[in-house]
């Protein structure tokens, strides 16, 4: 522990890899807490705990973080450098995000192979429309560091308020269209409401939101949400659940940018305090680690959870409705069991993240002009595809999509020119009398 505190630069804000893992450490709880399953021998049908119940879905008002995510993720982004090599930046972020993407897709071709055998079509499609689906959010954040070399010049208070503003705008003129019964796809363009939590990283990046306003904006931003909620057109629960008319989720709705004025603003208000708590090293010791697997941790905890359903199910023990008995008990040892088997595969497979694959990961030289805006396309596709398949899963339509996704992967690599390794190495000092001189 004391290893990792101490070569952790003094400099480094902690508060934002604290606000990082512990987002992702609340979304594993909330989807073991949310989901349903109802196993038979020709069916697994999946529910959501939440549908039917307000009180349930309010809960989503505390535990739908992850625009905090994508608010540490740009703000740690405002140290990079994205202004000098924009796509090639934001190719070496892809690297880093994908690099256990394709084990894990990998890994669910394989168990759906397998299950194939076992299950009737039924079953098999519902596992596979849930297989990759929680790749929406490496889509969704991908979507948001395009932004990033344009957000890196947001510099003043006013610039970062009026575009925030402008989104918000925009976020509530495509919901009037979703009410009015408007084209569906119209809704999709709801997705750029992420920049919001991204803007407000760049605010705190830049130290352009004071304690007083973020505290400001979050008590604004929760009130008004609840006037929307209450007078409104608006659902209650920030999570998608069966029976919704307006999804808060997908697309993002005008309540889910409030709720991330709401927690960014809090977030902000409550740094100081968070650095403290993260100054010690225990804690510090455990956001590092955790930090360094943080899309490990991500990816399986969705297929821990379903082996736990698969396990409770052979003891006789489904999850089907909050009214049988011994409802809740089951909801808690199956949480403690998710956490304790995640924490399994974390130790398993994060070392998979943190090794780089040769022909994926070899470094990258900087862009020409005419090479940047290829890359930027094919940026883009990873986003599209990304976001198609984790929609559509492993069947059906996503059996375009999921190809679709992993060639656009390789192609963008494939427009990336390459350092070759000998060029790579560092150089050896021609002298060692002159303590200043140093390997590059």
């Amino acid at each position: 522990m004391q290893q990792v505190a101490a070569a952790t630069p003094a400099a480094r804000d902690r508060f934002v890899d604290v606000v990082r893992l512990s987002s992702l450490l609340v979304v594993i709880g909330g989807h073991g807490f949310m989901l349903l399953v109802d196993i038979s021998p020709d069916r697994w049908r999946f529910g959501n705990v939440l549908a039917g119940s307000e009180r349930l879905q309010l809960l989503t008002w505390l535990f739908q973080v992850m625009p905090l995510f994508f608010f540490a993720g740009v703000a740690a982004s405002m140290f990079s450098d994205a202004d000098r090599d924009g796509a090639g930046w934001l190719f070496r972020r892809v690297q880093r995000l994908y690099r256990p993407v394709f084990y894990y897709v990998a890994a669910w071709l394989v168990t759906l192979a397998i299950a194939a055998h076992y299950l009737s079509d039924q079953a098999y499609n519902n596992v596979a429309g849930v297989g990759i689906q929680l790749t929406w959010f490496l889509g969704a954040y991908m979507l948001v560091l395009l932004g990033v070399p344009a957000m890196r010049q947001i510099r003043t208070p006013r610039a970062l308020w009026t575009t925030v503003a402008v989104m918000v705008a925009v976020v509530a003129f495509v919901d009037q269209v979703r009410i009015a019964g408007g084209p569906e796809l119209v809704g999709y363009v709801n997705f750029a409401a992420w920049y919001v939590a991204g803007v407000l990283g760049v605010g705190y990046a830049h130290r352009l939101v004071p304690r007083t306003t973020a505290l400001a904006v979050a008590l604004g931003a929760i009130a008004t949400n609840t006037v929307l909620v209450a007078f409104g057109p608006y659902e209650l629960s920030l999570v998608t659940v069966p029976g919704q008319e307006l999804s808060n989720m997908t697309p993002p709705s005008l309540v889910l940018c409030g709720h991330m004025l709401f927690l960014c603003g809090m977030a902000i208000w409550a740094a100081p305090a968070i650095n403290r708590f993260a100054a010690n090293a225990r804690v510090w010791w455990f956001v590092a680690i955790g930090n360094r697997g943080a899309m490990t941790l991500y990816l399986w905890h969705l297929l821990a959870l379903i082996i736990i359903f698969a396990v409770s199910h052979a003891l006789g023990h489904d999850r089907v409705a909050s009214t049988q008995p011994g409802f809740w008990w089951l909801v808690a040892i199956q949480l403690v069991a998710l956490y304790a088997f995640t924490c399994v595969l974390f130790w398993l497979l994060q070392p998979l993240e943190n090794t780089p694959i040769p022909w994926w990961d070899a470094k990258t030289a900087p862009l020409t002009p005419r090479r940047q805006l290829v890359a930027w396309a094919g940026l883009a596709a990873i986003v599209l595809t990304n976001l198609m398949s984790a929609k559509e899963g492993l069947k059906g339509p996503g059996l375009v999509w999921v190809p679709l996704f992993i060639v656009s992967l390789l192609v963008t690599r494939a427009i990336m020119p390459t350092i070759p390794a000998e060029h790579d190495k560092p150089r050896t000092p021609r002298s060692t009398t002159n303590p200043a001189r140093t390997t590059r």
